[in-house]
């Protein structure tokens, strides 16, 4: 229980200080990005997908998780379209009538976003220690990246600095409401399986989509795409000594 509530409390900082550092000092952010990139890549292929597929093997085929996994992806590609409403953050200039609600909007589905990623980490505790701290890394390093994007829908929609730490406030503020609201509820290994196995594909595109396009945008490739293999290298490794 204190190590999920500490956990709950990284993730507030962690998108606390992601939204800070877009305020401060945003020329620097690609190098964490492309970081976390990797980061979130590895996560999902090194650990969730395997425990999934470990976790259902009594109850489904493992083409049936990989299924479940690309479920996932597009579902979130759908959800980030059509309901989320994301889009890349030099794309909200465009939008000169309605900055400001494009920017509240923004703002507001990703605070719903980081909900989501604290029940991520709530489930991965139910099935052991060591995949709760890892799912959690992983969902730390994209709490920083809300943190930026934040700032950043706000600030790109016309909003002052008060505003958008309001907004910071609110999202840094939803991962810990996700941590603690699956102290109400357990799953069982199968529905936890699917669960895992929705999560990787959700980790995938938000790698995919997010981190890779925004570390890379206007900064030399060379440097983001060491810092995206960097990453993954060393969730690999973390994986690796927590899974002996």
């Amino acid at each position: 229980m204190l190590t999920i509530v500490l956990i709950a409390i990284a993730a507030f900082v962690a998108t606390l200080l992601g939204g800070l550092f877009a305020i401060k000092l945003r020329d620097k952010l690609h190098l964490v990005l492309g970081f976390s990139a990797g980061a979130v890549i590895a996560v999902a292929l090194f650990d969730l997908l395997p425990e999934s597929i470990e976790l259902g093997s009594k109850y489904f085929a493992v083409s049936t998780m990989t299924s479940i996994v690309a479920v996932g992806f597009l579902l979130y590609l759908i959800l980030d379209r059509y309901i989320f409403l994301h889009t890349h953050i030099q794309d909200v200039d465009d939008l000169h009538d309605h900055r400001s609600q494009r920017g509240t909007l923004g703002a507001g589905t990703l605070s719903i976003h980081s909900f989501l990623d604290g029940v991520a980490v709530g489930l991965a505790f139910q099935i052991s220690m060591s995949v709760g701290v890892i799912v959690a890394i992983a969902v730390l390093v994209h709490d920083f990246s809300d943190g930026i994007n934040t700032v950043s829908y706000i600030l790109k929609g016309g909003g002052d600095k008060k505003r958008a730490l309001k907004w910071l406030l609110v999202d840094a503020g939803a991962p810990v409401i996700g941590v603690c609201s699956t102290f109400f509820f357990t799953l069982p290994p199968q529905s936890l399986s699917v669960v895992l196995a929705l999560f990787c594909g959700f980790f995938l595109y938000v790698s995919a989509s997010d981190l890779i396009p925004e570390s890379h945008h206007a900064h030399p490739k060379f440097l983001t795409t060491f810092m995206t293999i960097l990453g993954a290298g060393i969730l690999y490794a973390a994986i690796q000594l927590a899974g002996v």
